[in-house]
């Protein structure tokens, strides 16, 4: 049986600098979106924000990620990015998101991201521990 893990939504709005010179958010802005979101939610809903990876000499680095953008945010406009794990696993872990707009209710963009554990000091890969698994496992 596969696992189901709990989605978390977080509230933003377009500030002037996300916007490009077609006059709505950048295409990069969504990633810091997505990327925002989880590190509030790490800490809100987990209970194990990135500052405790960090003290403990591991950090999340992005492998992959996909995003299909449908439709634009402009400047102003209240979203809802809605976060939630699909995956995770000794390796990592992956998180699939949507970003909808409060307004029109409508998905601006969604997709996923991979996310690998590493060790600070080397830089390289790790394994993801049991413990990290179960409190990310809700």
């Amino acid at each position: 049986m596969i696992p189901t893990y709990s989605r978390f939504k977080t509230e933003h709005k377009v500030r002037p600098d996300d916007i490009d010179m077609f006059n709505h958010v950048h295409n990069s802005k969504y990633f810091d979106y997505v990327l925002n979101a989880r590190y509030e939610q790490m800490e809100l809903f987990y209970g194990m924000s990135m500052e405790k990876f960090l003290e403990m000499g591991f950090g999340w680095v992005v492998k992959t990620v996909m995003i299909d953008y449908k439709r634009p945010l402009g400047l102003g406009d209240f979203f809802i990015v809605e976060t939630g794990i699909q995956s995770i696993n000794r390796k990592g872990c992956r998180v699939t998101f949507e970003i909808t707009s409060k307004k029109t209710k409508k998905t601006n963009t969604d997709g996923w991201f991979d996310f690998v554990m590493i060790d600070l000091k080397t830089g390289r890969g790790v394994e993801v521990t049991e413990e990290m698994v179960k409190l990310y496992s809700i």
